[in-house]
């Protein structure tokens, strides 16, 4: 890999992992004095699609109609995974939406395997995602009955990234079957298209009727979680495409999951709002050792499969 390409990588990967910790925390504090859910993610919506349309249309492009079409087969995962977290951080806490959310590379780590070019499975990668399931078992053990509160959506949130992010990489690796999309009209499409379902869906709840009610009772710190949320869902809308088309979903999954274990530190010393036992310390423990040694496996397959692909004659 080019030294370019590796800090791609890298940059992109860290500019999603800021993002993803920044909406995680006040995605956190603006649905707590914000209940209508679907509300808060339709105007994340709305602003990222303006925004887009106002200040970057000269990086809208799209290759043709049918993959616009194709693309919109992410669309219900997008809309799917940012709403069913929404209900996950409003019952839950933060520790355990992320703890969670480490099975997630399993599930992609088993349906890779029916794509054209799957990535060869070691055993250090198998014994790497032990350890992540092992300790986010040990953490969960010693939550107090209370916190176990939305942990069916905190469930269906997993499945649903899941399937979004093995969707999108089938879509953006050039390896498989790519769209002729920019990245920018990609993050457009999510975004505009986006507000349809979940417009739909907060009429339906009656959030729509409720909504001025709501609105005069935030105060100035309420409006200002709820600004925070759609500028840095922005931002994570880009550089998830970003980062996605660049390394496999099972790899991104991983180190989302690695990344937001910072925030059980927030949450536990910062907040003040969980206090955590030594099995919790240790399962947090084991669960960061196992990614970092699954990127470490990963990195090294994927580097001996270049290096076979440079041996074969070139046709």
């Amino acid at each position: 890999m080019a030294p370019t390409d590796q800090m791609q990588i890298v940059v992109a990967s860290t500019c999603y992992c800021f993002a993803s910790v920044g909406m995680l925390l006040f995605n956190k504090f603006a649905v707590q004095d914000f209940p209508l859910e679907c509300c808060l993610v339709w105007m994340q919506l709305f602003f990222a699609a303006s925004f887009l349309l106002l200040f970057a249309f000269p990086y809208i492009r799209f290759g043709s109609v049918h993959d616009v079409l194709r693309w919109c087969m992410v669309v219900p995962f997008y809309c799917g995974m940012l709403l069913t977290s929404i209900l996950a951080l409003k019952t839950a806490p933060m520790s355990l939406v992320i703890v969670l959310r480490n099975t997630s590379p399993l599930g992609t780590l088993v349906i890779e395997r029916f794509y054209p070019e799957p990535l060869r499975i070691s055993a250090l990668m198998l014994g790497s995602i032990f350890l992540m399931m092992a300790g986010g078992v040990m953490y969960v053990s010693q939550l107090p009955t209370e916190n176990w509160q939305g942990i069916g959506w905190v469930f269906l949130n997993s499945a649903i990234a899941v399937a979004d992010r093995l969707v999108q990489r089938l879509l953006l690796a050039q390896d498989l079957c790519p769209v002729d999309i920019s990245k920018v009209g990609i993050t457009l499409i999510n975004n505009l298209v986006g507000m349809v379902p979940v417009g739909i869906a907060a009429y339906m709840k009656g959030e729509v009727s409720r909504l001025p009610g709501v609105y005069a009772m935030l105060t100035g710190w309420d409006k200002f979680y709820i600004g925070m949320t759609c500028v840095i869902g922005l931002t994570i809308s880009y550089t998830s495409i970003w980062a996605q088309s660049l390394i496999s979903a099972t790899s991104f999954l991983v180190m989302i999951n690695a990344n937001k274990f910072l925030i059980i530190g927030i949450e536990a010393f910062g907040m003040h709002s969980k206090a955590l036992n030594h099995i919790q310390v240790f399962g947090a423990s084991l669960t960061i050792l196992g990614g970092i040694l699954y990127g470490k496996s990963r990195q090294a397959i994927e580097h001996e499969a270049e290096e076979r692909k440079a041996l074969l004659p070139s046709k």
